[in-house]
C-alpha cells in the first residue's frame, strides 16, 4: 500500500507564494508518478500538475504553468508543488496521489488513493 500525507497549507496574501509537500510511504518513491490535485466545496476534483517516476517529465494544468512547479526528491519520498503567483482562483484543498505505469496524467479518472489533503487559502 502507498500512503500519503500533504503538509503546507495554510492562509497566503495574493501574490505571495507557498510550498506543500506530499510524504510518500508504503513502496520505493521512484516506482510511480505522482500528480497533485485541487478541489474546493461542490466541485469535481482538477488535476494541477504530475511529475514522472524520476523526474524527468511534468506536467501543468494550463491555469497553473508559469506559476507552480513539481519537483520531487525521491531520496526523502517527497513531491512539492512550488505555487508562485497566488490568486483568489487557487483556493482549494490540495492533495497528492500515486500511479505506477504509463499515465494519461490530465484525467482525474486515471488515478486513485488521494491523500486528506491541504487547505489553501488565498486572501487578503
Amino acid at each position: 500500500q502507498v500512503h500519503l500525507v500533504e503538509f503546507g497549507g495554510g492562509l497566503v496574501q495574493p501574490g505571495g507564494s507557498l510550498r506543500l509537500s506530499c510524504v510518500v510511504s508504503g513502496r520505493p518513491s521512484d516506482g510511480y508518478s505522482l500528480g497533485w490535485f485541487r478541489q474546493t466545496t461542490g466541485k469535481e476534483r482538477e488535476f494541477v500538475a504530475g511529475i514522472s517516476r524520476q523526474g524527468s517529465r511534468t506536467y501543468y494544468r494550463d491555469p497553473v504553468k508559469g506559476r507552480f512547479t513539481i519537483p520531487r526528491d525521491n531520496a526523502k519520498n517527497e513531491v512539492y508543488l512550488q505555487m508562485n503567483s497566488l490568486i483568489p482562483w487557487d483556493t482549494a484543498v490540495y492533495s497528492c496521489a500515486p500511479e505506477t505505469g504509463p499515465l494519461d496524467y490530465y484525467h482525474v479518472a486515471n488515478w486513485h488513493s488521494w491523500g486528506q489533503g491541504t487547505q489553501v487559502t488565498v486572501s487578503s
